[in-house]
């Protein structure tokens, strides 16, 4: 296969030539050889790469999530570097005077929470409001481009981990993400996608034939990736979803658990291709750092069948049932927003899942994720 960095390259780069162009990349804009997409622009006769952007966690991805990444001069190039992830995360008509073309060349998870669709989204809006053209170097969806799962973000719940009502497992590339945005949420830009080729819709990343380089510093395996649709829920609450372990979004716990109750209790509900195994571990950071809980790591048996946001609501579910009195939401966000809400994209959730009502109300998400899997086809470049 080739990427759209490739077939950008190999077929485009003439279209550009004597235009200034701005990049927005981290450490996951690489060609099959792991050469940089910045590395390739700067070096390239034919592009004038005049500015580069970082999303979460910087240009290099060194900063842990949510921390603000501050503006730098880029050392190997030279270049300025405008961070999207501060208290700007909408490029400036003054970050965008050097630029007549802003690329994007970054890897995606495939799930509604991940900042950088909408970093993506932001930079689209500014560059039709600035009248600057847009390209998008597409990448595949690691956790395939055909299952589709979860509910839609409700109006008065967007935010900057879920800016559009897409599901929490929305099916699709980075590139058809923008074409969905522009043409769905009325983006007004000159877009352009760069597609791929020899991708196939089905395809897990770990199918293909290129190295994987983990997007953000808890993005680190294909179980995680899988999984996490749902398990990021878990951050909405007081449970450690393993954050400052080896296997974040896979470990759940907390210190008031008992990972053998738990474990049997996940595993007689019988969730699809979920085998859930007891485990103890002390979080290095983030919530109960350097304080032993014990938990479960949810195992894959078959990813084909597994249904992540089913699982992550389930286990909550199951947590709030066997510990009423330990358990609890977390309320709000560093934005004083209601964390679990924000994440969920709704106000309902809470009450459902104290209530035992999950079954009921993933139901309804069933009809949603199918209707809006239907409805995206349109803006599919990939068979």
């Amino acid at each position: 296969m080739k990427l759209g960095l490739e077939n950008f390259l190999e077929n485009h780069v003439q279209e550009y030539k004597g235009k200034r162009i701005g990049l927005v990349t981290n450490m996951t804009g690489v060609n099959h050889d792991l050469t940089p997409t910045v590395d390739l622009f700067h070096q390239h006769p034919d592009i004038n790469l005049t500015a580069l952007f970082g999303p979460e966690h910087g240009l290099r991805g060194d900063a842990k999530e949510g921390a603000k990444v501050g503006d730098e001069t880029d050392p190997k190039t030279g270049l300025p570097v405008y961070s999207l992830y501060s208290e700007t995360r909408i490029p400036s008509k003054e970050m965008l005077n050097t630029v007549d073309v802003v690329f994007f060349d970054l890897q995606d998870i495939g799930a509604r929470y991940y900042t950088f669709i909408y970093t993506m989204a932001n930079v689209m809006e500014a560059c039709g409001k600035y009248g600057k053209e847009f390209v998008v170097l597409d990448r595949p969806n690691p956790i395939n481009g055909v299952d589709v799962e979860g509910n839609l973000v409700e109006e008065g719940f967007t935010s900057f981990v879920g800016q559009y009502p897409i599901p929490n497992r929305h099916g699709l590339t980075i590139g058809e993400l923008a074409l969905l945005f522009k043409h769905e949420f009325h983006i007004d830009c000159d877009l352009k996608v760069i597609e791929m080729s020899g991708w196939s819709r089905g395809q897990y990343f770990d199918e293909t034939d290129l190295f994987w380089v983990q997007p953000t510093p808890n993005t680190t395996t294909m179980d995680m990736m899988l999984l996490y649709p749902g398990t990021c829920l878990i951050e909405g609450t007081t449970l450690s979803e393993g954050r400052g372990t080896t296997k974040p979004f896979e470990f759940i716990g907390a210190p008031f658990i008992d990972g053998s109750k738990l474990s049997d209790r996940i595993n007689e509900i019988g969730l699809s291709s979920i085998i859930a195994r007891p485990v103890s571990f002390v979080p290095t950071y983030q919530k109960h750092m350097n304080v032993r809980c014990e938990g479960i790591q949810l195992h894959i048996s078959n990813r084909k069948e597994l249904l992540p946001y089913r699982t992550g609501l389930k286990v909550i579910e199951a947590i709030a049932e066997l510990y009423p009195k330990e358990f609890q939401f977390r309320e709000m966000n560093e934005e004083g927003l209601d964390f679990f809400n924000v994440l969920t994209g709704t106000d309902r959730l809470k009450e459902i899942i104290l209530n035992g009502k999950v079954d009921t109300y993933l139901e309804e998400c069933e009809i949603i994720s199918s209707t809006f899997k239907n409805q995206s086809k349109k803006y599919h470049l990939y068979s």
